[in-house]
């Protein structure tokens, strides 16, 4: 088999993966992702117990055990590009023997969940609502740089999205890629279908407006407006797409829940969210 160099899968001295600082025993098959690292001190306070815990940079991580079912917590700060390090070094400590360097002959599938915030698109969506991302869009260009790409997305939706954006060619090509049906089944009881838009910036990307005008003043308009087979865009945050497209294209489950804080049409927020994300992750404990 080919072994992978050094170059390409980084080991730190301590047999730990580069960037997650975690080793091939230290992650269990379900795993719970959030964007803050503080939010997982809070998530690892519902385990039974604590095996091991690991910090660098944004990527902070505990791994134990929730009425005995084994669960890491692991933040990956914000933005498609931090998932991009995440998934693949998941799924390098799953799938990738340290020693040989070379792919295990049998395959692990690793469920990963994120519980996230997120701007709600639409004027019925209140704050306080979950919203399960059964399809995510890329506006972030990540997932383009993979081979079969085409395999795991759905063209008819891109195509009409394109149309009716009007697409800016100097943009990214936006992909839409849907979260595993087992997750989107799981929670469909505790939380909205949603498409989620996952952009590659909070301020610009997602249509706000400080002292740097838009190039398209009217995205947030025709993106309210877009529907396809009955469907239409719920939210913005800033994660989803590259989970569920790298995971997809990896072999593993792969989801996003995200408790809306904002409402981006009727100008609503909740300043004090936590304890609707507390409410959040207790329900996702309970179903997983």
């Amino acid at each position: 088999m080919n072994r992978i160099p050094s170059s390409e899968l980084i080991i730190n001295d301590d047999g730990s993966i580069f960037h997650l600082h975690l080793k091939p025993h230290q992650i269990a098959d379900t795993i719970l992702l959030v964007g803050d690292p503080g939010r997982v001190a809070m998530l690892a306070a519902y385990f039974d117990r604590i095996d091991c815990r690991a910090e660098n940079r944004e990527f902070v991580s505990v791994t134990g055990a929730f009425r005995g079912r084994p669960l890491t917590a692991l933040s990956t700060g914000i933005g498609t590009d931090n998932i991009d390090i995440v998934v693949n070094e998941l799924d390098a400590l799953a799938n990738i023997d340290f020693e040989t360097r070379t792919v295990k002959p049998q395959h692990r599938t690793l469920t990963l969940l994120r519980l996230g915030t997120s701007g709600a698109l639409q004027a019925d969506i209140a704050v306080g609502d979950l919203v399960f991302s059964d399809i995510s869009i890329g506006f972030d260009g990540l997932l383009n740089f993979y081979a079969r790409r085409n395999d795991v997305c759905l063209p008819d939706y891109e195509a009409a999205f394109v149309e009716h954006m009007h697409w800016n060619p100097q943009l990214a090509a936006p992909y839409f890629i849907p979260a595993s049906d087992r997750l989107a089944a799981l929670f469909a009881g505790d939380t909205i279908r949603g498409i989620t838009i996952s952009a590659p910036g909070f301020y610009g990307p997602q249509g706000r407006v400080l002292r740097l005008p838009l190039a398209d003043a009217q995205m947030n308009d025709r993106i309210e407006q877009f529907s396809f087979r009955d469907r239409r865009i719920t939210n913005f945050e800033m994660e989803s797409s590259a989970l569920a497209g790298l995971a997809k294209l990896l072999g593993h489950e792969a989801g996003t829940i995200c408790c809306i804080i904002a409402n981006r049409v009727t100008k609503t927020a909740l300043p004090d969210y936590h304890a609707h994300v507390r409410r959040m992750v207790e329900m996702a404990l309970e179903k997983l």
